[in-house]
């Protein structure tokens, strides 16, 4: 793009105008204690509640990952969506309504390592510091990427500074995180779910439109590679199961099922479902489109692409007008803040529930812990920037495997200590250590298979997830059962699913 289009910074900052405003509104909303600043006093609706798990889960992989991956290599990276739309569904199905009941039931846990440790009634803290750790550094590192995201964004189609682009995008998130909390990143997730929405319908549709329609563009596809319609060219068994293993990372990742624990009734949760899975399926449908018709679009007009992920803006800047680009664009940044405000959020929550109240201020009353959660807020941003401040820095290798490690650490031992009532503490922690050290070392490690890195061999939430899973249940049973306290909370959970 040459300069900087008024349009487009009108439509922008409209947008950034009315992200703060909600988090005034919600700042003057919520009540002010850690329930209501962290959770969101568990009262979101199910609409609220399902476009702000699909916003804060897809990130700027959504508009500019998958429909890269399309253009490279055809309707294979299909496997991946698919994956992920069978895991979020059987997130809802096992995960919603089983944690919306028994976070209250188990003391009314707020965060995630809340949960665990008062799900087992780890008096030793061990459950709440481990999985606080994991939480506090992978985020971080996450958050700092996002961050990149951002600057990238600005650079690449606004023609500003890196610099810019990273402070613009993290103070914005910063302003409606620090002010609203948990309401204004839901609330604001929800308007940022429609805009990602109507991008990835509006996209795809003028796309084929400019190309004539779905028949020309397939046939302009098979003239460049008729491999790129099969959805099975060049894959393995292990090469399918590994793509829709990204499913399985669903079960672990707090800043999704954290919504869970902040609907305001089980209740709610079978519509929050329909609405949330239509919005996915509608969603990943069109930006598997979009990167599909970019190749036939780039064919077309014989332009040079040097990196598929920018496909989505090539449509953008061709096929809009500017004002209406700016509003793809704010998409772009939808999906990017989206996920940067609600790992903010995890992050700090963990920073004042699991190590501040736990270790320096056991009796601290609801109005510190808020304070302490805002300050948070800006100390993660902070260090997340420092880290992004090189757009080439060694973090985004991490983040490429947060989502594997996530999964295998906590998804089995959410899954197991919502429907497993023999499952005891000594079971949690071996689960959630042999499945974050099995993806380090996958990941990281030095082995190889048919001189393959693992990590390309198969994916490693795989057997993260897989040695978890026999870690639980292993250690769980080797160790005794749980008291009779634990058992009994166990089962007031059962009880209140069917109320």
């Amino acid at each position: 793009m040459n300069g900087v289009s008024s349009g487009v910074m009108i439509s922008l900052g409209a947008y950034f105008l009315v992200m703060i405003g909600i988090g005034i509104y919600a700042y003057f909303k919520q009540a002010n204690d850690t329930e209501g600043y962290m959770l969101g006093g568990r009262s979101l609706g199910p609409a609220v509640t399902a476009l702000s798990a699909g916003a804060s889960d897809m990130s700027g992989w959504l508009l500019l990952g998958l429909p890269g991956a399309m253009y490279a290599d055809g309707v294979v990276s299909a496997w991946i969506a698919i994956g992920l739309t069978l895991g979020a569904f059987l997130n809802y199905l096992i995960v919603a309504p089983r944690l919306r009941v028994y976070t209250e039931v188990a003391d009314n846990a707020i965060t995630l390592p809340d949960y665990f440790a008062n799900r087992f009634e780890d008096k030793s803290h061990l459950l709440r510091v481990i999985s606080a750790v994991v939480i506090i550094l992978f985020f971080t590192v996450y958050t700092a990427a996002s961050l990149v995201g951002g600057g990238k964004l600005f650079e690449s189609s606004l023609n500003l500074s890196y610099s810019t682009g990273l402070w613009v995008t993290a103070g914005v998130v910063v302003a409606y995180t620090l002010f609203g909390g948990f309401l204004a990143v839901s609330m604001t997730d929800f308007v940022q779910g429609i805009i990602m929405l109507f991008a990835m319908v509006i996209v795809p549709i003028v796309a084929l439109t400019d190309l004539g329609g779905v028949s020309a563009t397939t046939n302009a596809i098979k003239a460049i590679d008729p491999s790129m319609l099969d959805i099975t060219s060049g894959m393995t068994v292990l090469g399918i199961v590994s793509l829709l293993a990204w499913g399985l990372g669903y079960f672990g990742q707090p800043h999704i099922i954290v919504r869970f624990m902040a609907i305001r009734s089980v209740k709610d949760i079978p519509t929050a479902r329909n609405i949330g899975m239509s919005w996915m399926i509608i969603s990943l449908i069109g930006a598997c489109v979009t990167g599909i018709a970019g190749r036939a679009y780039v064919q077309k007009t014989a332009m040079t692409l040097d990196d598929p992920e920018t496909i989505f803006l090539v449509f953008t800047q061709f096929l809009f007008h500017p004002l209406v680009s700016g509003f793809l664009l704010a998409a772009i940044l939808a999906a990017i803040m989206s996920t940067i405000s609600s790992q903010l959020l995890v992050v700090s929550s963990s920073l004042t529930k699991d190590v501040y109240k736990l270790f320096f201020d056991r009796d601290a009353p609801e109005a510190r812990q808020v304070l302490v959660g805002r300050l948070s807020v800006v100390v993660v941003a902070v260090v997340a920037i420092l880290l992004a401040s090189n757009p080439e820095s060694s973090v985004l290798s991490l983040v490429s495997n947060a989502w594997a490690g996530f999964g295998a650490a906590f998804g089995p031992l959410v899954i197991f200590s919502l429907t497993w009532r023999r499952m005891n503490r000594n079971g949690a922690v071996a689960g959630m250590v042999v499945g974050a050290l099995t993806v380090i070392l996958w990941v990281y490690g030095p082995f190889q298979m048919n001189g393959v890195p693992l990590n390309s061999w198969l994916y490693a939430i795989v057997p993260g997830f897989i040695l978890s899973t026999i870690a639980i249940f292993a250690v769980s049973i080797m160790t005794g059962g749980p008291r009779p306290s634990v058992a009994a909370k166990f089962e007031e959970m059962e009880m209140n699913l069917d109320r």
